[in-house]
C-alpha cells in the first residue's frame, strides 16, 4: 500500500463483518491493510480496513454486494498514522515430532504433521469456541471449514490466523515430501 496517498478506511460494527470484509476483498484482488480504527470509531471491533482510496467506491460496491455490513468509510490523510494490525508477529509455533502447534494471541491449532488432521483447538475465552472446535477438531487443513466461515468473534479471528499459518506449514511438508 502507498504511503503516500491518503488512505479510505472502512470500518465495520462487528469483528465478523471485518473478517468477512477482508476475505471477500483480498479474494477480488484489493490491496488490503488491518489497521486499528481512530479511537473516535471504536466500537467494540477494534478491526478496520485500509484500502486505496482510489479503489474505495470498487471495495464498498462490492462489500454490499456480498452483503457485508459496513458502519462507514473514513478517509484519512497520508499524514494520519494508523496503527497496522500485524497477527503474524503474534504467531508462535511449536514442533513436537509428530504433531505442530501453532498459536496465534491466545488460539492454539494442533495438527497431525503425516495427514494435515487437526488433532486439537483450544485458548481464547469467546462463546463460539466450543462451536469452532467441534467443527474443525478431526478435519483435513485446507479440506474442512475455516474458523472465518463459522467464527464470529475476536478469537476465531486469531484462530483463522493460526489455521492460515499451520495450512501453509502442513503444504510446506507435504512439498518435501513430494521432493524427496
Amino acid at each position: 500500500m502507498d504511503d503516500e496517498k491518503d488512505k479510505a478506511l472502512i470500518v465495520f460494527d462487528y469483528i465478523y463483518h471485518a473478517m468477512r470484509a477482508k476475505h471477500v476483498l483480498e479474494e477480488a484482488g484489493f490491496d488490503v491493510r488491518e489497521v486499528a480504527p481512530p479511537v473516535d470509531y471504536r466500537t467494540g471491533c477494534d478491526l478496520a480496513l485500509e484500502v486505496d482510496t482510489d479503489e474505495v467506491d470498487a471495495a464498498e460496491d462490492l462489500l454490499i454486494e456480498k452483503d457485508v455490513l459496513i458502519l462507514d468509510i473514513l478517509f484519512m490523510p497520508k499524514s494520519e498514522k494508523l496503527t497496522p494490525i500485524y497477527l503474524t508477529k503474534l504467531i508462535k509455533v511449536s514442533d513436537y515430532g509428530d504433531f505442530v502447534m501453532v498459536r496465534c494471541g491466545n488460539m492454539k491449532v494442533t495438527f497431525e504433521k503425516a495427514t494435515g488432521k487437526i488433532v486439537n483447538l483450544s485458548g481464547g475465552g469467546c462463546p463460539d469456541i466450543p462451536y469452532l472446535g467441534m467443527n474443525l477438531y478431526g478435519t483435513i487443513l485446507g479440506e474442512g471449514p475455516r474458523p472465518r466461515e463459522i467464527g464470529k468473534t475476536i478469537c476465531a479471528y486469531t484462530c483463522e490466523h493460526a489455521y492460515e499459518k499451520a495450512l501453509e506449514i502442513f503444504n510446506g511438508l507435504k512439498g518435501k515430501k513430494g521432493g524427496k
